[in-house]
């Protein structure tokens, strides 16, 4: 665990005279950030003692409620336990109007118990770790979407695109649109500005498949730290969004008529000098690689509930529509779950298709790279990877509700020793919670379709 160094408080301190206010925020199992906001005088004791914060905070359902199943509550009189900065994490919020700077804490392994083990990016340490004691070295990269929303919902209270810098609202579908991204120039000018000051590596920017969607992708890296990358960008672009009177939204399906929103992870394995060992001439990489893609589809079921959390996660699940549907894999090919870009023989990846842009991308990269390491392990073949149409040629599909997923990942022998006991149980207890509460709730959909019917 990379803590970061009281030096560097100091040092920052120094430089930012100006700033009063810091977000200390901890991510939780839902990808939420949770945390408090400190005065410029309490920031060194966090970097020398840690920080205490509530065993609870790891055991919440999405709408911030204790799960009293969790382990983490009553059991334990929600105790303190101490989080420390990590390195690098510690940055000005260069969109806020007061002076205001962020630093990113994680559970320490001793200190932080009982919560620790609900720490997501303990989980994915474990997982990285495990696969570097064989010899491979993880390397990812992420591609999150987004709607860029008015912060004003429409006449019928609904959702409904920002106006561009036009005063016009956009309507048609315009994927790879120059004009779009213009129209929202003011927006990704100081979108990129953030990034570059906080040091996350921005960089392509396209107009998605939906009017108000966009996508920008991440450079690639270590996958610990693309992943921390992930996690602040998302914080960025939301505060960004804000500040230009929108609202970011990384919901998996916000609308039923057009695309979802996807977080696509790039992956690939180094050795300890760094050479990629998926690299190939041929286009369907190394032996290394299809092993990789065979533990991914064989994980698949077990670990989707990592990759889509929530209800609205499986709406996103449709037929020709750039979403994953299947467990297939394909070479070039965007109607697959698992496709092997082109391009030359040492940039040669997997990109993963399958998560929603509401998942945590720790946790999706821990199931992604423990399918890897169960791959290579049982030397799995993935098959032939398919060629054309990949909603076609589908033979079994994957599971369009939550239920199902839930009951997969509580029901896997290999989940519990690739994510372990300890996170597994406080993670089924919060989304077995969401599901209850979610289930009970009664609302426009019920209405429209039994009120009069039934």
């Amino acid at each position: 665990m990379n803590f970061a160094s009281v030096q560097d408080a100091r040092d920052f301190l120094e430089q930012n005279p100006d700033i009063d206010a810091f977000e200390l925020f901890i991510l939780d199992a839902n990808g939420v950030p949770r945390g408090k906001l400190l005065h410029r005088d309490e920031l060194l004791a966090v970097y020398e003692t840690g920080r205490p914060l509530p065993s609870t905070i790891l055991g919440l359902t999405m709408h911030g409620e204790d799960v009293e199943n969790s382990g983490l509550v009553w059991e334990v009189g929600d105790i303190d336990c101490r989080a420390y900065p990590l390195e690098g994490s510690l940055v000005r919020l260069p969109w806020r109007k007061m002076a205001t700077a962020a630093v990113q804490v994680s559970m320490h392994p001793q200190e932080g118990m009982p919560a620790a083990i609900a720490d997501p990016r303990h989980v994915l340490i474990d997982v990285i770790d495990r696969l570097k004691a064989d010899g491979y070295y993880p390397v990812m990269a992420c591609e999150l979407e987004f709607y860029l929303l008015d912060q004003k919902r429409d006449a019928q209270g609904r959702p409904q695109p920002a106006l561009d810098t036009d005063g016009n609202r956009p309507r048609g579908t315009q994927v790879y649109g120059l004009r779009e991204l213009e129209q929202i120039e003011p927006f990704l000018a100081d979108l990129y500005a953030a990034c570059k000051a906080q040091g996350i590596p921005a960089r392509t920017a396209i107009s998605e498949y939906a009017p108000g969607q966009v996508e920008i992708t991440l450079e690639h890296g270590d996958a610990l730290e693309a992943m921390d990358q992930a996690v602040r960008y998302k914080r960025v672009v939301k505060g960004v969004a804000n500040a230009h009177g929108m609202q970011a939204c990384f919901m998996a399906k916000p609308f039923a008529e057009i695309a979802g929103t996807g977080m696509h992870m790039h992956v690939s394995l180094a050795d300890a000098g760094g050479r990629n060992q998926f690299a190939s001439e041929d286009p369907a990489g190394t032996p290394l690689l299809r092993q990789a893609v065979g533990g991914m589809l064989t994980s698949l079921l077990d670990s989707l509930l990592l990759f889509c959390p929530n209800a609205n996660s499986y709406r996103r699940f449709q037929a020709n529509s750039y979403a994953p549907l299947a467990p297939t894999w394909g070479v070039d090919n965007r109607t697959v779950s698992l496709r092997v870009p082109g391009g030359p023989a040492n940039s040669r990846h997997i990109e993963h298709r399958i998560c929603g842009a509401d998942a945590n991308p720790y946790l999706a990269a821990a199931a992604i790279l423990a399918g890897i390491h169960r791959g290579i392990r049982e030397n799995i073949d993935p098959g032939a990877p398919v060629e054309g149409n990949g909603y076609a040629q589908a033979k079994e599909l994957l599971p369009t509700d939550w239920l199902t997923s839930i009951r997969a990942l509580e029901q896997s022998s290999w989940a519990r020793d690739a994510f372990g006991n300890a996170f597994l149980g406080v993670y089924l207890a919060v989304k077995r919670a969401e599901y209850r509460q979610f289930m009970a709730e009664v609302g426009e959909q019920d209405w429209s379709w039994y009120l009069t019917q039934a």
